[in-house]
């Protein structure tokens, strides 16, 4: 009886989670521009899709921001977990360790408030005028702050696995702390440096209270795109290209498990031999 009931409880939970990607990717192959019935299969809104430049040119803004944002969270937090590991001081180690976990815990529509206004304070500091000026950069550092405690979230727990053992043993042999870390170090925490870096970039692929915030006019991107569409109506290109963002990321999640996987095979079977 618990095996069936714990089936239909994991079912039910899968539905709720995928029904609704599922729609999205199923009309947007609707010919026609109905949200209540499925009339028949046509590619014709990724052809519509192709010829609306401002679909792309969010899309592109969208994939750059995240991507950069992505890589600096994570040499940010890669070096920031790596400190924290090396603190001696067990009470101060703690705080820093819960004082990063907050923004992870605080509201989005608090933190995109925080971000407005420090960047309001930056523009009366150094005399910006316009806020526009600050274009770009004002959204690259928001999604960089957002990302940066998920990194240190799923590295540090990786360092604190491996231990000192391997990086002692380095610099017994000649090498040097940095050399130590890079050549040693590193590879064996990369699975958690990966799963901080593809959990940024969908943090920030996703993202729209916070860009709503900080955003300038003269830089939107794919969430900012759709919701100002809402405002009107949503036409299904808009389906189609919410469809080619998932299955986007759907692949690069199934490309991180499976390297992830891959690298740790050696040692699982390694294990595996020396309880024989």
């Amino acid at each position: 009886m618990r095996k069936y009931t714990s089936r239909i409880y994991l079912t039910l939970v899968f539905a709720i989670l995928y029904i609704p990607i599922l729609t999205v990717v199923l009309f947007s192959f609707n010919n026609t521009e109905s949200t209540a019935s499925f009339s028949g299969f046509s590619f014709y809104w990724y052809r519509e899709l192709f010829k609306s430049e401002e679909a792309w040119v969010a899309l592109r803004n969208t994939l750059i921001l995240a991507a950069l944002s992505s890589l600096i969270s994570t040499v940010i937090g890669t070096a920031a977990a790596e400190g924290i590991y090396r603190m001696r001081n067990k009470y101060l180690k703690g705080a820093i360790t819960s004082v990063t976990n907050v923004p992870m815990m605080n509201p989005d529509i608090v933190t995109g408030m925080s971000m407005m206004l420090f960047f309001a304070v930056v523009m009366a500091i150094f005399k910006i005028a316009d806020y526009n000026d600050l274009g770009f950069s004002a959204m690259l550092i928001s999604h960089t702050t957002f990302c940066l405690p998920y990194v240190i979230l799923s590295v540090l727990p990786r360092i604190n696995e491996l231990g000192d053992t391997l990086s002692e043993a380095a610099l017994d042999l000649g090498c040097t702390p940095v050399q130590s870390f890079f050549k040693v170090k590193l590879p064996n925490i990369m699975p958690g440096v990966l799963s901080g870096m593809v959990m940024a970039f969908t943090l920030s692929l996703d993202d729209f209270v916070i860009s709503y915030f900080v955003a300038p006019t003269n830089f939107q991107t794919l969430p900012l795109l759709i919701y100002s569409m809402t405002k009107k109506t949503v036409k299904p290109d808009m389906y189609a290209l919410s469809t080619i963002v998932i299955i986007s990321v759907f692949l690069l999640l199934i490309f991180s498990n499976v390297k992830s996987t891959k690298k740790n095979a050696p040692k699982k079977r390694k294990k595996k031999e020396a309880l024989k």
